[in-house]
This record gives C-alpha cells, sequence and structure tokens, in this order.
C-alpha cells in the first residue's frame, strides 16, 4: 500500500518518525505521542497542508513523499463510524486524540485509517512508530519536489 505525505523541506521528506506530532499533537494525538500523518492520495496530503498555511508564510516548495506500508490489511485498523465523536471535526477535540492516542499506545496496528475532516469522503492514515517492525514495513519509496500553486492560498 502507498500513502503519502507533504514535507516543509527535503530534509524532512525522510523523517517516518512522528516527531512532530510527538512534539506537536495533532487532531488524533497529544503531544507525547508518536504518530506520523499520511493521507490515501497526493491531493489529499496537498489539500491537509494547504489548509496551514497564511498567504504570506508558504514555503516556495513542499516535498511529496510516497510512503510504502509493507504490512498485511490486518495490520490496518479502519475506524468505525459508530466510533468517531460527535464534534470530531472540530479542531482540538480531546475525544479524538483520546482515540489515538489509545490505539497508539496498543501498538496492534501500523496505520488506523481515519475519514478526513476537510473531505469525510476520503481517508488519512495514522502511522505509528512504535509499531514493531515499523522502520523495516514502512519505507519512502519516492521524494517529489511540489511547486506551490499560490492560487490556492489566496
Amino acid at each position: 500500500m502507498i500513502v503519502y505525505r507533504i514535507a516543509k523541506t527535503k530534509k524532512r521528506a525522510t523523517d517516518l518518525s512522528g516527531m512532530g506530532a510527538y512534539r506537536e499533537g495533532g487532531r488524533w494525538n497529544n503531544s507525547g505521542t508518536y504518530m506520523l500523518y499520511a493521507s490515501e492520495n497526493s491531493s489529499l496530503a496537498y489539500l491537509e497542508n494547504l489548509v496551514h498555511f497564511e498567504a504570506g508564510i508558504i514555503p516556495p516548495n513542499l516535498y511529496l513523499m510516497s510512503i510504502e506500508i509493507k504490512a498485511d490489511d490486518a495490520l490496518i485498523y479502519t475506524l468505525p463510524d459508530q466510533i468517531y465523536p460527535k464534534s470530531w471535526q472540530e479542531i482540538g477535540s480531546l475525544q479524538n486524540k483520546k482515540i489515538g492516542d489509545e490505539l497508539m499506545d496498543q501498538r496492534k496496528y501500523i496505520a488506523i485509517k481515519v475519514r478526513s475532516a476537510i473531505n469525510k469522503l476520503e481517508h488519512n492514515y495514522l502511522l505509528n512508530p512504535l509499531f514493531p517492525g515499523y522502520h523495516d514495513l514502512v519505507v519512502v519509496s519516492l521524494i517529489e519536489e511540489l511547486d506551490v500553486d499560490i492560487r490556492l492560498v489566496r
């Protein structure tokens, strides 16, 4: 399976550690929990980043990471719709963070498939860097430079 992630620098385009989410937290994790956010397609990965940019502070280039997950589908858990908190799309939802933290802590799955808050018909993948064998099973297969189209962030 291939998933996609956007990095703001070429150096970060090889980082699969989940350290950024560990430091800052995210929609599905509190700071202190390792997690790597990726998307099922490159356009969703792009959108997931663009929503965080301010018009005056846009990196000139981004790097699209194609990440191969060399694991059986049984190691990827799809979060059932009935598990999503009522306010799961709200920024800072503590219920989301609790779900994500618990699933990462269990180390039962290499990835959790969740709906995108930007487009509920598409999915993101929450990769677990602490899953046993993660660094053998999750690899960057391709890095491509991606120009930022300024029309998308006006």
